[in-house]
């Protein structure tokens, strides 16, 4: 491996996305999506749990990064230890190596992100730095300087970039990958519901993404979700597990500006507003 500037590939890809019937859904427990021989794209079956979570597995050259571990702690429901587990295997066959760690991350710590945490609990070499902000902001320094910029060191020349993000959750925590110009920004935006727990908050975040953003080239904004339709504004109901009629999972920076400028327009009061990919929808 070796840095680069990256390229942005076709992600044009046909989401596992439910069925009528869930009882007999046929789709895998995990549908793998290699974007590049370094980096892989997972997605939970609807079926198993109606959030359908989108995880990240991302190898350098001396450890492997797993962002997220989904919505379902049971392997026999959501084998994700044995998936990646053969992801690994098979990429090690392809860059031989001794000693090639994992390291578990997390966008942030509801549930739905951090219920496979436990199938990796015994996994040799592996380390899990939990979602809650103690943890989690103590690994990357935030707990100091909330405004600075973290970096994992996968090796290789794949150094990813980790700020703090708070608004959708205090913890939140977005990653910038170099190797693929992938900004990953777990709940904080995605083209669904943007549960905001915190206005004031989600609105200096989300400057500072456009900030960010505008300094390196970002191919694809990626969050955890899928919850809108096709059509423009109108979401899929809250636990639904059939969405034949998903748009695809991918943002632009783009995204970032307008959802700057909606922010802007509503001011100080929060109040649910949708745009043609995503709804502000706060909490309380």
């Amino acid at each position: 491996m070796a840095a680069r500037t990256p390229i942005a590939r076709p992600l044009d890809v046909r989401w596992i996305h439910g069925s009528p019937s869930a009882k007999h859904n046929t789709d895998p427990d995990i549908q793998v999506h290699e974007y590049d021989e370094h980096t892989v794209i997972l997605r939970q079956n609807k079926a198993v749990h109606y959030e359908a979570p989108f995880l990240f597995l991302l190898f350098g050259a001396e450890r492997a990064v797993l962002i997220d571990t989904g919505a379902t702690a049971e392997p026999e429901y959501f084998p994700l230890r044995a998936t990646v587990d053969g992801l690994v295997a098979r990429w090690l066959a392809r860059n031989p190596r001794e000693d090639y760690p994992l390291l578990v991350l997390h966008t942030h710590p509801h549930g739905d992100h951090i219920a496979g945490d436990g199938q990796f609990a015994d996994r040799p070499a592996t380390t899990v730095v939990g979602g809650d902000r103690p943890t989690a902001w103590a690994y990357f320094g935030f707990g100091r300087a909330p405004e600075a910029v973290a970096r994992v060191d996968l090796g290789g020349g794949r150094v990813l970039e980790c700020l703090a993000t708070p608004g959708h959750h205090e913890a939140a925590v977005t990653y910038y990958d170099p190797w693929t110009g992938f900004l990953l920004t777990g709940d904080t935006v995605y083209p669904g519901r943007l549960y905001i727990d915190d206005w004031p908050a989600f609105g200096r975040t989300v400057e500072r993404l456009v900030e960010f953003a505008g300094s390196r080239p970002v191919t694809y904004v990626l969050g955890c979700h899928i919850e809108m339709t096709r059509t423009p504004g109108v979401d899929y109901p809250v636990r639904t597990t059939y969405q034949p009629d998903e748009p695809p999972l991918q943002l632009t920076v783009d995204h970032l500006h307008r959802i700057r400028a909606a922010l802007a327009e509503l001011g100080e009061g929060p109040r649910r507003h949708a745009l043609d990919d995503l709804i502000l929808w706060p909490t309380d």
